[in-house]
């Protein structure tokens, strides 16, 4: 009985083994269906839709079908992802990109955001603390509360009046 045991354990390691071999072998394939879908997503449609490309759903838009066309042709043809992505730039313009790369004045597209987020908390902490700092508005016919310097006047001209 324990031999069966092991024997089970052991080939149930070895399917388990295989299998991720398996998976780690082909982690790193693509096919062109995968490869054509990363760079259609990559690209947006210039039939002002401002739709990614494969993603166009305007019926008869002749745009998405010939930018498709075009990028199968170049994906056929061998061509690597950023030349790809270059003819289409060449073609239609920098707009055809989905996002806007990494180099130049487009950096600025990519800080932009951040910036605009720490500027805004910056500004909020700011108000918060000068809101804090006010003075407190007294009820009408109320009393200010009084702190500080002010209290140990009070308190004086206090004592001095009661002479305590």
């Amino acid at each position: 009985m324990k031999m069966t045991d092991t024997n089970a354990t052991f080939r149930r390691s070895l399917h388990v083994a295989l299998l991720c071999l398996t998976v780690f072998a082909f982690l790193g394939a693509s096919d062109e269906g995968a490869r054509f879908n990363r760079l259609g997503h990559r690209l947006m449609c210039v039939c002002s839709c401002n739709q990614i490309l494969l993603e166009c759903n305007h019926v008869g838009c002749t745009y998405s079908d010939r930018m498709r066309g075009e990028l199968m042709a170049g994906l056929d043809r061998g061509e690597n992802d950023d030349l790809t992505l270059q003819d289409f730039v060449q073609k239609y313009g920098p707009t055809v990109l989905a996002a806007p790369t990494g180099t130049g004045f487009n950096r600025v597209a990519w800080i932009m955001p951040f910036l605009a987020l720490v500027l805004g908390l910056l500004t909020t902490i700011f108000i918060v603390r000068a809101w804090r700092k006010r003075p407190a508005l007294a009820a009408p016919g109320g009393v200010l509360p009084v702190s500080g310097a002010e209290l140990e006047h009070f308190r004086t001209q206090a004592r001095k009046d009661t002479q305590i």
